[in-house]
């Protein structure tokens, strides 16, 4: 596989969520190229069934396997609930990652007391794609699952910090680590998963509102560390020298595109550095 070493990883999410897992992969594989596409025009595929996620996670990948990639990551929760498996059965000679199982893992190193928090979008958590890996990995584990679709918003608009966004995550997270008296011997998790790739950019705002020991897992940085392994593994990663390029594909709006994703990847994209794409 060694002549597939040049060749771009290929990202996909429903919109621009998925650039917390760009920049987490960027900081842990600054060598490497990416190749980002974001289905805003069809986005939230939280409100889809299963069946119309896995039909469009195909599609988006056959369009970035198409350009050529080397490995496909998925960053999205929802599809990685539910297509990755059929993704590794269209693509057999691409490695596959989705978010939520490093996200599972990273949490079952880390727990104690083995009661583990996830907040997620309140499709992923229905689901329960979060509850069924980490009870495959750690059957004993008791975890306490918790929608939190406030931070979508919050993020999107950039309100990240500050008193609004404390209180919204105390009014979601103080009765899991702060529950009211009178509770006999409530379970208070040493881990809380962040499932969603929105919820990286409120970290700080959910540390001050959660207990001081609790450990934070960051699916985004959980899932770079897995690409990272992978690509190890399989001897795909660049050699160290020029930093790595991205490239940024969208099925809707290159403009909104450009100023979202912005403030999610933490670095300035123009419009210009956008390609519409009609899937």
């Amino acid at each position: 596989m060694s002549e597939n070493i040049s060749l771009p990883i290929g990202m996909f999410d429903s919109g621009v969520g998925g650039l917390t897992v760009l920049k987490a992969l960027r900081e842990r594989l600054p060598c490497e190229d990416v190749l980002y596409l974001g289905d805003t025009a069809r986005l939230p595929y939280g409100t889809k069934s299963s069946q119309t996620v896995s039909r469009y996670a195909v599609q988006c990948s056959a369009e970035l396997v198409k350009r050529g990639i080397k490995l496909l990551v998925v960053a999205c929760n929802t599809a990685s609930a539910v297509a990755v498996q059929a993704l590794s059965d269209a693509y057999p000679h691409i490695p596959v990652i989705g978010v939520v199982q490093p996200g599972a893992q990273a949490a079952c190193n880390a727990t104690s007391n083995q009661a583990i928090a996830v907040i997620a979008t309140e499709s992923t958590i229905a689901g329960g794609a979060y509850q069924r890996a980490i009870h495959s990995i750690n059957p004993q584990a008791r975890i306490i699952g918790h929608p939190c679709p406030l931070f979508v918003s919050l993020a999107e608009e950039g309100w990240v910090d500050g008193p609004i966004t404390e209180a919204v995550a105390a009014r979601y997270l103080d009765p899991i680590f702060k529950p009211a008296s009178g509770v006999a011997e409530p379970v208070i998790p040493d881990t809380l998963v962040l499932g969603c790739t929105h919820f990286p950019l409120l970290a700080p705002a959910i540390r001050n509102v959660v207990n001081h020991d609790t450990t934070i897992v960051d699916s985004a940085a959980t899932t770079a560390e897995t690409v990272y392994n992978k690509l190890q593994q399989q001897n795909l990663q660049q050699a160290e020298g020029e930093c790595g390029s991205a490239h940024y594909l969208t099925t809707d709006d290159a403009a909104r595109f450009a100023r979202t994703g912005t403030r999610f990847l933490g670095t300035a994209i123009s419009e210009s550095e956008v390609e519409l794409v009609d899937l």
